[in-house]
């Protein structure tokens, strides 16, 4: 399909950690492009990048937020709530990237998937306050502490929902997929310890839960290279973001080659 425009088009940025940051590489590969799509809908780490992308932060402004924002800090862990990091100590270092703190003020439409473990259900947040609803979406158990808001307690969106194209499909005529939980595959020999098979058996299911969804978009970025990037691996950061930026302009000239975008 070609490419209709900005207003009828959107992305959907998956969840992922560290590998994550291959979004901003797509992001400036989709720029270079002049591609802009207006609806955006993300989960875990990818709220966090549609976040930033919704708000028009610059590539380098993305980068910095997440080489900025510590993972772990000794004076953040959780003494009282279940999990190891009290998620709420984040606020603060969030409201300085979404002063306004606001859905409606972002130049974008955005949608942040979470998980209300009460009701064992995905939720979708879109308007109103934003930066409890990010700081819910990306509390991946149990390092981070559930997000309470309202009667309810919200986690990392990747549990019910590690890529949120529902909210957007009945806006958009084209859309973008951005997908970070990448499957490749690999020698019995990383498969040897507990961590290893529970690892690559959590992705395999990550994987197969959306992998419809994710190849009914009409344009789709899975770089496999990141499969070798940890998921919480701070140092990979740069990595990880590079591999995306490549990846992207090699889809993006071979979809042109195609007659679209």
């Amino acid at each position: 399909m070609e490419y209709p425009g900005g207003d009828e088009s959107g992305i959907v940025f998956s969840g992922g950690g560290v590998r994550g940051m291959a979004h901003i590489g797509v992001i400036r590969a989709l720029r270079e492009y002049d591609l802009d799509p207006q609806w955006v809908s993300g989960s875990s780490v990818g709220a966090l990048v549609g976040a930033l992308y919704a708000a028009d932060a610059s590539v380098d402004a993305m980068l910095s937020f997440f080489k900025e924002t510590p993972l772990f800090r000794y004076n953040f862990f959780s003494i009282s709530k279940p999990g190891f990091i009290d998620t709420d100590r984040y606020y603060k270092l969030f409201e300085s990237y979404w002063p306004d703190n606001s859905f409606e003020k972002l130049s974008r439409r955005l949608y942040v998937a979470a998980t209300n473990l009460n009701l064992g259900q995905e939720a979708y947040f879109q308007s109103g306050e934003l930066i409890r609803p990010l700081l819910a979406s990306a509390a991946l158990p149990p390092i981070f502490s559930p997000v309470a808001m309202g009667e309810a307690l919200y986690a990392d969106g990747g549990i019910m929902n590690n890529f949120p194209l529902e909210p957007i499909a009945p806006h958009c005529r084209y859309v973008i997929g951005s997908n970070v939980s990448v499957i490749g595959k690999v020698g019995s020999r990383e498969i040897r310890s507990s961590i290893q098979l529970t690892n690559r058996t959590t992705a395999l299911m990550i994987y197969a839960i959306n992998r419809n969804k994710i190849h009914s978009c009409d344009l789709v970025f899975e770089p496999p290279e990141l499969e070798k990037i940890g998921v919480l691996d701070k140092k990979g950061i740069e990595r990880a973001y590079q591999i995306g930026y490549d990846h992207g302009r090699i889809v993006l000239d071979r979809a042109r080659g195609n007659g679209q975008p």
